[in-house]
């Protein structure tokens, strides 16, 4: 290697650590606002209560991060929360709570391969077909709720994930904290994760080296669904009910946490670590907006430029990147 090919590497290097740096930065300049403006941020129980908001949240990222880095996404995980949610108390009620949390994970995803299936062997774009699955899955559970929430969850059930604690955490926390852990185990030590980059990159190279692009696209997906599965486990049993029309705003949130995070929209690029950041960076916002008592409306709004400017800061990374 040359010398100005050495020196070009080490720049990039230092680009791409200074940009890792960023969020981090950030994420610590809100804790710190946040806890001038509202000294109560700093309570353990709204600590507590911040862990729990953005679990499901984070666990919805990790199945987007993974269809956002195959180049892809998917814009049904809101729906597939609510049919898993008002199905699965329908189980509990009727087979007992594991039955019930199986059938959940079971559904979400059959939904995701469903997804996945189309997509990789009919050719077809992911936007419209998980548009597509998203009014199904939401049809799905208007009907199966009769357009009103199910409050008639198991109290058991409801105490335990909801709100009992193992080693002074939630048991929401322990499984979100599992969910994204194995997500960036399967994305940085296998070979299915580094499939899902390949095919991120380039699709076509990625079948020429040897990839069974469809399978592999379709797994992506199935997993992206099993992760709205268990995002509903989490909030059902959070909020004590079952809602057909269960947090309406959690997959532009997802999309927008994992592109502001840094994971690349064009697909080929991204790790979990980057999807935790994005998720605190929202999550903090949103909880020190309620706490200071800003309304709804702009709350809305904020989110809205976040996820505009998170595209516009994928766009100026991705413009940096390739110089």
């Amino acid at each position: 290697m040359d010398a100005t090919g050495f020196v070009g590497r080490v720049a990039d290097a230092v680009r791409k650590r200074r940009q890792d740096t960023v969020l981090p930065v950030l994420i610590v300049l809100i804790a710190i606002l946040a806890g001038a403006i509202e000294p109560r941020f700093w309570r353990v129980d709204n600590l507590l209560n911040l862990a729990r908001q953005i679990v499901p949240l984070l666990i919805v990222s990790v199945g987007q991060a993974f269809a956002v880095i195959c180049g892809g996404l998917d814009l049904s995980l809101a729906a597939i929360m609510s049919l898993c949610g008002v199905a699965g108390v329908l189980m509990m009620n009727r087979f007992g709570i594991l039955f019930g949390i199986g059938s959940m994970l079971l559904l979400g995803a059959a939904i995701g391969t469903l997804s996945g299936a189309i997509i990789a062997y009919f050719r077809t774009t992911p936007l419209v077909v998980t548009l597509g699955m998203l009014s199904v899955a939401q049809a799905c559970a208007l009907i199966l709720s009769n357009g009103t929430p199910i409050y008639d969850v198991p109290a058991a059930y409801s105490q335990l994930i909801g709100f009992d604690s193992i080693a002074g955490l939630p048991w929401s926390v322990w499984i979100g904290t599992v969910t994204t852990v194995g997500g960036g185990f399967l994305l940085s030590y296998t070979v299915f994760g580094r499939y899902v980059y390949a095919i991120g990159s380039s699709s076509s190279a990625a079948a020429k080296s040897g990839v069974n692009v469809p399978l592999y696209t379709m797994l992506v997906y199935a997993l992206s669904g099993l992760c709205a599965a268990v995002g509903a486990i989490v909030l059902t049993a959070w909020v004590g009910s079952a809602q057909p029309i269960a947090a309406p705003d959690i997959t532009l949130q997802s999309l927008a946490a994992v592109v502001l995070g840094g994971v690349a929209l064009t697909g080929g690029r991204g790790s979990m670590l980057q999807v935790i950041y994005g998720v605190t960076m929202l999550s903090m916002l949103s909880n020190v907006m309620n706490m200071i008592g800003v309304s709804a409306y702009y709350q809305t709004l904020v989110i809205g430029v976040v996820i505009i400017l998170a595209v516009v800061l994928d766009r100026l990374r991705r413009g940096r990147l390739s110089q």
